[in-house]
Protein backbone atom coordinates (compact mmCIF):
# COMPACT_ATOMS: atom_id res chain seq x y z
CA UNK A 1 0.00 0.00 0.00
CA UNK A 2 1.30 3.55 -1.07
CA UNK A 3 2.35 5.53 2.24
CA UNK A 4 -0.24 8.49 2.29
CA UNK A 5 0.33 11.07 4.76
CA UNK A 6 -3.43 12.63 5.64
CA UNK A 7 -2.37 13.26 9.43
CA UNK A 8 -4.30 16.47 10.41
CA UNK A 9 -7.07 15.89 7.33
CA UNK A 10 -10.85 15.01 7.52
CA UNK A 11 -12.65 13.01 4.75
CA UNK A 12 -16.41 12.63 4.17
CA UNK A 13 -17.89 9.70 2.73
CA UNK A 14 -21.04 9.32 1.50
CA UNK A 15 -21.84 5.74 0.81
CA UNK A 16 -20.39 4.45 3.94
CA UNK A 17 -22.56 1.40 5.05
CA UNK A 18 -20.65 -1.30 3.56
CA UNK A 19 -18.77 -2.11 0.08
CA UNK A 20 -17.00 0.45 -1.66
CA UNK A 21 -17.73 3.18 0.80
CA UNK A 22 -16.80 1.44 3.77
CA UNK A 23 -13.42 0.36 2.14
CA UNK A 24 -12.82 4.26 1.20
CA UNK A 25 -13.33 5.25 4.82
CA UNK A 26 -10.78 2.72 6.37
CA UNK A 27 -8.48 3.65 3.83
CA UNK A 28 -8.37 7.13 4.46
CA UNK A 29 -8.06 6.57 8.00
CA UNK A 30 -4.88 3.72 7.69
CA UNK A 31 -3.30 6.95 5.72
CA UNK A 32 -3.71 9.19 8.98
CA UNK A 33 -7.44 11.11 8.21
CA UNK A 34 -10.56 10.99 10.75
CA UNK A 35 -13.79 10.32 9.02
CA UNK A 36 -16.94 11.06 8.79
CA UNK A 37 -18.77 8.26 7.52
CA UNK A 38 -22.71 8.83 6.05
CA UNK A 39 -25.25 6.73 4.35
CA UNK A 40 -29.33 6.64 4.01
CA UNK A 41 -29.64 3.73 6.23
CA UNK A 42 -32.41 2.08 5.01
CA UNK A 43 -34.01 0.40 2.09
CA UNK A 44 -35.74 2.42 -0.87
CA UNK A 45 -38.91 2.64 -2.73
CA UNK A 46 -38.33 1.32 -6.38
CA UNK A 47 -34.77 -0.25 -5.46
CA UNK A 48 -35.17 -4.21 -5.23
CA UNK A 49 -32.72 -5.11 -3.09
CA UNK A 50 -31.23 -4.07 0.41
CA UNK A 51 -29.26 -1.02 1.15
CA UNK A 52 -26.74 -0.07 3.95
CA UNK A 53 -28.19 -0.26 7.30
CA UNK A 54 -27.41 2.22 10.14
CA UNK A 55 -26.12 -0.61 12.24
CA UNK A 56 -23.74 -1.39 9.16
CA UNK A 57 -22.73 2.82 8.84
CA UNK A 58 -21.67 2.08 12.91
CA UNK A 59 -19.71 -0.58 12.61
CA UNK A 60 -18.13 1.32 9.49
CA UNK A 61 -17.46 3.86 12.23
CA UNK A 62 -15.85 1.73 14.68
CA UNK A 63 -13.52 0.20 11.64
CA UNK A 64 -12.66 3.72 11.36
CA UNK A 65 -11.42 3.97 15.00
CA UNK A 66 -9.87 0.72 15.20
CA UNK A 67 -7.16 2.08 12.67
CA UNK A 68 -6.59 4.83 15.95
CA UNK A 69 -8.25 7.72 13.96
CA UNK A 70 -11.90 9.68 15.31
CA UNK A 71 -15.28 8.56 13.30
CA UNK A 72 -18.54 10.44 13.06
CA UNK A 73 -21.30 8.35 11.60
CA UNK A 74 -24.43 10.37 10.15
CA UNK A 75 -27.65 9.26 8.77
CA UNK A 76 -27.93 11.34 5.33
CA UNK A 77 -29.75 10.42 2.52
CA UNK A 78 -27.65 12.17 -0.78
CA UNK A 79 -30.98 13.20 -2.60
CA UNK A 80 -32.32 15.47 0.05
CA UNK A 81 -30.49 19.08 0.12
CA UNK A 82 -31.69 19.67 4.27
CA UNK A 83 -29.67 16.58 4.86
CA UNK A 84 -26.77 17.57 3.58
CA UNK A 85 -26.52 20.41 4.41
CA UNK A 86 -26.93 19.40 8.23
CA UNK A 87 -24.70 16.73 7.91
CA UNK A 88 -21.56 19.11 6.52
CA UNK A 89 -22.23 21.31 9.39
CA UNK A 90 -22.58 18.39 11.88
CA UNK A 91 -19.13 17.66 10.77
CA UNK A 92 -17.93 20.71 10.99
CA UNK A 93 -19.40 21.40 14.19
CA UNK A 94 -16.91 18.18 15.11
CA UNK A 95 -13.97 18.13 13.52
CA UNK A 96 -13.49 22.05 12.17
CA UNK A 97 -12.93 20.84 8.73
CA UNK A 98 -13.48 18.88 5.62
CA UNK A 99 -10.52 17.89 3.44
CA UNK A 100 -11.59 15.11 1.03
CA UNK A 101 -14.96 14.69 0.18
CA UNK A 102 -15.62 10.84 -1.50
CA UNK A 103 -18.79 10.72 -3.86
CA UNK A 104 -19.36 7.20 -3.14
CA UNK A 105 -23.11 6.77 -2.57
CA UNK A 106 -24.84 4.98 -5.51
CA UNK A 107 -27.30 2.57 -6.21
CA UNK A 108 -28.10 0.09 -9.22
CA UNK A 109 -32.01 -1.02 -10.13
CA UNK A 110 -32.55 -2.62 -13.60
CA UNK A 111 -35.06 -1.92 -16.08
CA UNK A 112 -34.92 -1.47 -20.29
CA UNK A 113 -35.81 1.99 -20.87
CA UNK A 114 -38.75 1.38 -22.71
CA UNK A 115 -39.76 -0.31 -19.56
CA UNK A 116 -38.59 1.44 -16.42
CA UNK A 117 -41.33 3.81 -14.57
CA UNK A 118 -40.44 7.27 -13.48
CA UNK A 119 -40.07 6.76 -10.40
CA UNK A 120 -37.35 4.48 -10.97
CA UNK A 121 -35.64 6.99 -12.78
CA UNK A 122 -35.66 9.97 -10.17
CA UNK A 123 -34.33 7.49 -7.62
CA UNK A 124 -31.70 6.74 -9.23
CA UNK A 125 -30.29 10.05 -10.74
CA UNK A 126 -31.43 11.85 -7.92
CA UNK A 127 -29.27 9.61 -5.96
CA UNK A 128 -26.25 9.12 -8.58
CA UNK A 129 -26.35 12.88 -10.15
CA UNK A 130 -28.18 14.97 -7.78
CA UNK A 131 -26.61 13.65 -4.48
CA UNK A 132 -23.18 14.03 -6.32
CA UNK A 133 -23.52 18.12 -7.06
CA UNK A 134 -25.42 18.79 -3.73
CA UNK A 135 -22.70 16.97 -1.63
CA UNK A 136 -20.13 18.97 -3.61
CA UNK A 137 -21.74 22.10 -3.36
CA UNK A 138 -21.69 22.29 0.26
CA UNK A 139 -18.54 20.71 0.91
CA UNK A 140 -17.02 22.97 -2.45
CA UNK A 141 -18.25 26.00 -0.30
CA UNK A 142 -16.32 25.25 2.65
CA UNK A 143 -13.32 25.09 0.87
CA UNK A 144 -13.69 28.49 -0.72
CA UNK A 145 -15.02 30.41 2.10
CA UNK A 146 -11.50 28.09 4.41
CA UNK A 147 -9.23 28.86 1.73
CA UNK A 148 -6.80 26.27 1.59
CA UNK A 149 -7.85 23.64 -1.16
CA UNK A 150 -9.52 20.59 -0.82
CA UNK A 151 -10.30 17.58 -3.25
CA UNK A 152 -13.22 16.06 -4.36
CA UNK A 153 -13.25 12.29 -5.50
CA UNK A 154 -17.01 10.97 -6.93
CA UNK A 155 -17.80 7.34 -8.01
CA UNK A 156 -18.32 6.93 -11.61
CA UNK A 157 -18.67 4.39 -13.34
CA UNK A 158 -17.72 2.25 -16.93
CA UNK A 159 -21.45 3.21 -17.42
CA UNK A 160 -20.03 6.96 -17.17
CA UNK A 161 -18.28 5.96 -20.22
CA UNK A 162 -19.74 3.88 -22.49
CA UNK A 163 -23.41 2.49 -22.63
CA UNK A 164 -24.97 -0.51 -20.40
CA UNK A 165 -28.30 -2.25 -21.25
CA UNK A 166 -30.76 -2.60 -18.88
CA UNK A 167 -29.36 0.50 -16.58
CA UNK A 168 -30.25 3.54 -18.56
CA UNK A 169 -30.66 5.33 -16.19
CA UNK A 170 -27.53 4.31 -14.06
CA UNK A 171 -25.38 5.44 -17.47
CA UNK A 172 -27.17 8.89 -17.84
CA UNK A 173 -26.28 9.52 -14.53
CA UNK A 174 -22.74 8.27 -14.27
CA UNK A 175 -22.13 9.99 -17.67
CA UNK A 176 -23.66 12.76 -15.82
CA UNK A 177 -20.84 12.71 -13.05
CA UNK A 178 -17.94 12.83 -15.47
CA UNK A 179 -19.46 16.36 -16.74
CA UNK A 180 -20.12 17.68 -13.70
CA UNK A 181 -16.31 16.56 -12.33
CA UNK A 182 -15.46 18.98 -15.55
CA UNK A 183 -17.34 21.48 -14.32
CA UNK A 184 -16.71 21.33 -11.16
CA UNK A 185 -12.74 21.03 -11.45
CA UNK A 186 -12.71 24.21 -14.09
CA UNK A 187 -15.06 26.37 -11.28
CA UNK A 188 -12.90 25.66 -8.25
CA UNK A 189 -9.52 25.48 -9.62
CA UNK A 190 -9.46 29.04 -7.82
CA UNK A 191 -9.77 28.05 -4.85
CA UNK A 192 -6.84 25.07 -5.10
CA UNK A 193 -9.79 22.24 -5.46
CA UNK A 194 -9.04 19.16 -7.09
CA UNK A 195 -12.03 17.76 -8.48
CA UNK A 196 -11.65 13.86 -10.05
CA UNK A 197 -13.90 11.02 -10.83
CA UNK A 198 -12.97 7.08 -11.05
CA UNK A 199 -14.84 4.69 -13.32
CA UNK A 200 -14.59 1.17 -11.73
CA UNK A 201 -15.88 -2.00 -13.58
CA UNK A 202 -17.76 -4.64 -12.17
CA UNK A 203 -16.71 -5.10 -8.06
CA UNK A 204 -16.61 -7.52 -5.63
CA UNK A 205 -18.77 -5.94 -3.19
CA UNK A 206 -21.90 -6.17 -0.71
CA UNK A 207 -24.31 -3.96 -2.90
CA UNK A 208 -23.20 -6.15 -6.31
CA UNK A 209 -24.17 -9.31 -4.45
CA UNK A 210 -27.69 -7.71 -2.86
CA UNK A 211 -27.65 -6.69 -6.96
CA UNK A 212 -27.49 -10.21 -8.18
CA UNK A 213 -30.05 -11.39 -5.97
CA UNK A 214 -32.38 -9.30 -6.65
CA UNK A 215 -31.67 -9.92 -11.11
CA UNK A 216 -29.65 -13.38 -10.92
CA UNK A 217 -26.12 -13.50 -12.31
CA UNK A 218 -27.34 -13.90 -15.63
CA UNK A 219 -28.29 -10.00 -15.88
CA UNK A 220 -24.01 -9.26 -16.10
CA UNK A 221 -23.76 -12.27 -18.38
CA UNK A 222 -26.05 -10.78 -20.79
CA UNK A 223 -24.50 -7.31 -20.44
CA UNK A 224 -21.20 -8.89 -21.01
CA UNK A 225 -22.19 -10.60 -24.02
CA UNK A 226 -23.08 -7.25 -25.41
CA UNK A 227 -20.23 -5.09 -24.28
CA UNK A 228 -17.64 -7.12 -24.08
CA UNK A 229 -15.71 -8.88 -20.64
CA UNK A 230 -15.51 -6.47 -17.84
CA UNK A 231 -12.31 -8.02 -16.68
CA UNK A 232 -9.84 -8.58 -19.70
CA UNK A 233 -7.16 -9.90 -16.83
CA UNK A 234 -9.78 -12.60 -15.34
CA UNK A 235 -12.65 -12.50 -17.53
CA UNK A 236 -15.94 -13.86 -15.51
CA UNK A 237 -14.02 -12.01 -12.26
CA UNK A 238 -15.03 -9.06 -10.51
CA UNK A 239 -12.42 -6.85 -9.16
CA UNK A 240 -11.87 -5.76 -5.70
CA UNK A 241 -13.01 -2.87 -3.33
CA UNK A 242 -9.08 -2.03 -2.53
CA UNK A 243 -8.67 -1.53 -6.28
CA UNK A 244 -11.13 1.43 -6.26
CA UNK A 245 -10.07 2.78 -2.48
CA UNK A 246 -6.02 3.06 -3.92
CA UNK A 247 -6.80 5.15 -6.82
CA UNK A 248 -9.36 7.68 -4.45
CA UNK A 249 -5.96 7.77 -1.86
CA UNK A 250 -3.84 8.85 -4.86
CA UNK A 251 -6.30 11.26 -5.97
CA UNK A 252 -6.67 12.60 -2.81
CA UNK A 253 -2.83 12.94 -2.49
CA UNK A 254 -0.46 15.57 -3.29
CA UNK A 255 1.26 12.98 -6.04
CA UNK A 256 -1.90 14.09 -7.75
CA UNK A 257 -1.92 17.94 -7.26
CA UNK A 258 -2.11 18.93 -10.85
CA UNK A 259 -4.67 15.99 -11.24
CA UNK A 260 -7.93 17.33 -12.05
CA UNK A 261 -11.25 17.43 -14.31
CA UNK A 262 -10.24 13.41 -14.65
CA UNK A 263 -12.60 10.26 -14.99
CA UNK A 264 -10.03 8.09 -14.26
CA UNK A 265 -10.39 4.00 -15.46
CA UNK A 266 -10.24 1.19 -12.63
CA UNK A 267 -11.76 -1.07 -15.17
CA UNK A 268 -9.57 -3.73 -15.80
CA UNK A 269 -9.41 -3.10 -19.16
CA UNK A 270 -13.39 -3.22 -20.09
CA UNK A 271 -13.56 0.25 -22.32
CA UNK A 272 -10.19 -0.28 -23.81
CA UNK A 273 -12.17 -2.95 -26.66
Amino acid sequence: MPEYDFSGKVAFVTGAAHGQGRSHAKYYAKHGADVVVTDVGHNIDSVPYDMGTTDELHETASLVKDEGQDALAVQMDVREEDQVESAVDEALDEFGRIDFLANNAGLWPAADMTEMDEKQWDVVIDTLLKGVWLCSKHVGQHFIDRGDGGKIVSTSSTAGLVGAPGTGHYVAGKHGVIGLTKTLALELAEYDVNVNAVCPTALDSPGMQNYMEAYGPEMLENMGELTGPMNVFEPGEMIEERDISEAYMWLSSDAARYVTGIALPVDAGATAK
